[in-house]
């Protein structure tokens, strides 16, 4: 079984301003006992490569991916090419699906923030590859309940995610696959 967190950001990011750098989130992931970690920067795909054999010698594999804008709304993309970064349309998105394998989530699709994804989720179904389960939630107060109703819907996967903008959300919520 690997523990994984498929939704992190860093200080390399160009929108948030994030505290920690890429090399303490990889120290505190190894520390927590994470096996495979995205960094996924808003709008910008940060290079892994530099990082690669460091997070290796911690017994952590780093995953391509990006936080990218489409049509106002935030979308998880792990593995592709830095290609991501032009897309600008669903449709841009169905083409490099087309052309490219790699990861489509959903993050945070019905949190009530304007970034969500919401009715889009329904009119890109067939885009999506799975679900985000945020950490962001409490036992009152739950923006999941409707991702996971709609993740059974459409027969997708759920992955739980912590959406790290702080070291101190790492281990919240992840996924173990």
């Amino acid at each position: 079984m690997l523990k994984v967190e498929l939704h992190a950001h860093t200080s390399d990011d160009p929108v948030d301003d994030i505290p920690h750098s890429t090399h303490q989130l990889i120290d505190y992931a190894a520390q927590l006992g994470y096996d495979a970690l995205a960094i996924t920067l808003h709008e910008r795909q940060l290079d892994v490569c530099p990082f690669t054999s460091y997070a290796a010698d911690r017994g952590v594999t780093l995953i391509r991916g990006i936080e990218r804008t489409i049509e106002g709304r935030h979308v998880l993309l792990l593995n592709f090419s830095p290609a991501t970064e032009a897309l600008q349309t669903f449709d841009d998105l169905a083409q490099l699906k087309s052309r490219e394998s790699g990861v489509v989530i959903a993050p945070h699709p019905y949190f009530p923030i304007g970034a969500s994804l919401r009715e889009m989720m329904d009119r890109h179904a067939h885009l999506f590859d799975a679900v985000e389960y945020n950490a962001m939630f409490t036992s009152a107060l739950n923006f999941n309940r409707r991702a996971e109703r709609w993740a059974r819907a459409h027969n997708k996967p759920i992955v739980g995610n912590g959406d790290v903008h702080r070291l101190r959300q790492l281990g919240s919520t992840y996924s173990l696959i």
